[in-house]
């Protein structure tokens, strides 16, 4: 490539045919960097300052060399402008704002113009490369490709692709899987990003994905569209779950990938080191897909609470160790399976935190009622578990219950509601003393109580809950998925500010939006 630039034309012309067939690129790409790098070389040798244009011709390999000039009254840069003296010994009816081709002699590369060229030339086809690598690999994320193990760097394992490397890094490699140079690898091609040295193509033989694409090889009613796989989570080297569902009443999805004698499972088992597989047929129905997803346990009952996305499910004394499995796999799996955290207990447990619940709420209806002990535990009996549920219910379904009538149930919404002003009162006191702006009351969606939670997070001016993103202000607590509580080392995840409160993030959304107004009033 040194001598790309003294070469003859028919040398010329050879060299970008082989460039582009080598590195599999456009030969005007390569045409294109020869004429760059001889623009350069003559613009050392004639001086920068010139606008100095080449042309090289991809059939023929005739290069011109020229320099073009603007026609002025009046010189100001002698290097591009001409005046209309000048101007006609190059083109006879030039006038003021034509630009004139001034033809310049060819020109002798010496080494260094020569060794400058060859790095120009090498820079735009390696630029040029990369770009067609990024094109042809963009499309191709979900795939499973296969290449060769080239290294393995720091423990990231760089992959041969053929017309182009990928890396699979330390944490979407299996655990405990011998990787050498010169295995053939299976992967599936997880990202494509544009970095300054190259695109860069991250593959991964960890995530569920790969295990799905794995599936679809092997089971050919998965590849034909007739059995979908709806849910698939991994706990790479160890375990998995997937979750599938027929399109087709007469053909068991289940059924179909385990294949015969399990041939078919066994395929993707061996590929992914000897994972456990199950295989779980997909409910739209929530408690129907939980049960499912924590075989082999046995369930009981599930509580489904839909605010906090938390799933409640009771199982047999007997059945606990399994259902959380070892070191927690079997809920953790389970709970990326339905997407919900899973809380299991035992009978036990749910019984006792039954009886809690039932007493906490009988005592919170005997003081801001003012009833005595049976009224409020008729009213928890009964499914009656906050004020507002009193306060804002039907006169004629609090008169149904029995015992009731409706001079009883028009006194209990009135108690109700005066327990909810001397509420909403001493929430406004506290909120004031902790010096929470008047204006905040103002925003929507926002109660005393909320305002009170603010002010002890910090947040007492508008500015202050303007600068908070909805996530900080809203954003659900993600529970602990197995039965114990946080680790002293662990840190436990506590939500947004008001987590609690069951606000979507449409609505803290708004609440921060409207935080916000002032700063554009102020800015009209």
């Amino acid at each position: 490539m040194a001598n790309a630039i003294s070469a003859n034309r028919a040398e010329l012309i050879a060299i970008a045919n082989s460039v582009a067939s080598e590195k599999m690129i456009d030969k005007a790409i390569v045409i294109e960097a020869m004429e760059d790098a001889i623009q350069r070389a003559a613009r050392a040798r004639y001086g920068a300052e010139n606008d100095i244009r080449a042309k090289l011709d991809p059939d023929s390999g005739d290069l011109r060399l020229w320099r073009v000039v603007e026609v002025v009254e009046q010189v100001d840069d002698y290097f591009k402008q001409v005046d209309l003296k000048q101007a006609a010994k190059l083109k006879k009816d030039a006038v003021v704002g034509d630009f004139i081709v001034d033809p310049l002699p060819p020109i002798d590369l010496g080494r260094i113009d020569a060794q400058s060229a060859k790095q120009v030339i090498f820079q735009k086809v390696r630029d040029a490369e990369r770009e067609r690598q990024h094109e042809e690999y963009k499309d191709r994320v979900g795939e499973i490709i296969t290449g060769v193990v080239k290294s393995v760097e720091f423990g990231h394992v760089v992959v041969n692709l053929g017309r182009a490397e990928g890396v699979i890094r330390r944490d979407q490699q299996i655990p405990r899987e011998v990787v050498r140079v010169g295995d053939r690898i299976r992967s599936v091609v997880l990202n494509v990003r544009r970095e300054n040295r190259g695109p860069q193509i991250f593959l991964s033989r960890a995530h569920p994905e790969f295990m799905k694409k794995l599936f679809a090889q092997e089971v050919p009613e998965i590849y034909d569209g007739v059995i979908t796989i709806m849910a698939a989570a991994r706990d790479p080297g160890s375990r998995a779950k997937i979750g599938v569902i027929s399109r087709d009443g007469s053909i068991d999805p289940v059924g179909a990938c385990v294949g015969m004698k399990g041939s078919r499972v066994q395929a993707v088992v061996q590929e992914m080191q000897g994972e456990k597989i199950d295989i779980i047929p997909w409910s739209e129905d929530t408690a129907t897909f939980v049960v499912n997803a924590l075989q082999p346990a046995q369930v009981s009952r599930v509580v489904i609470d839909e605010e906090e996305e938390r799933i409640e499910v009771v199982v047999p004394d007997d059945q606990l160790s399994l259902a959380i499995g070892r070191r927690g796999q079997n809920v953790r799996l389970a709970s990326q399976l339905t997407g919900k955290a899973i809380d299991i207990m035992t009978e036990a447990d749910a019984s006792e935190k039954r009886q809690k619940e039932f007493v906490a709420r009988s005592e919170m209806f005997q003081n801001e009622l003012d009833v005595d002990e049976t009224l409020s535990q008729l009213l928890v009996a009964e499914g009656f578990g906050e004020l507002e549920e009193v306060a804002y219910v039907s006169i004629d379904e609090l008169a149904s219950i029995e015992g009731f009538d409706d001079d009883l149930a028009g006194e209990l919404q009135s108690r109700a509601l005066e327990a909810l002003d001397r509420r909403e009162q001493a929430a406004r006191e506290e909120r004031t003393a902790l010096g929470v702006e008047d204006a905040l009351a103002e925003m929507p969606h926002l109660t005393e109580a909320m305002l009170v939670t603010l002010g002890k997070a910090g947040i007492k001016t508008l500015d202050d809950l303007a600068d908070l993103a909805t996530d900080e202000l809203v954003q659900k607590k993600r529970l602990d998925q197995r039965r114990r509580k946080p680790d002293a080392k662990e840190k436990e995840d506590k939500g947004g500010i008001l987590a609690t409160y069951g606000l979507s993030d449409e609505q803290g959304n708004e609440i921060i939006m409207a935080a916000r107004a002032h700063w554009f009033e102020e800015e009209a």
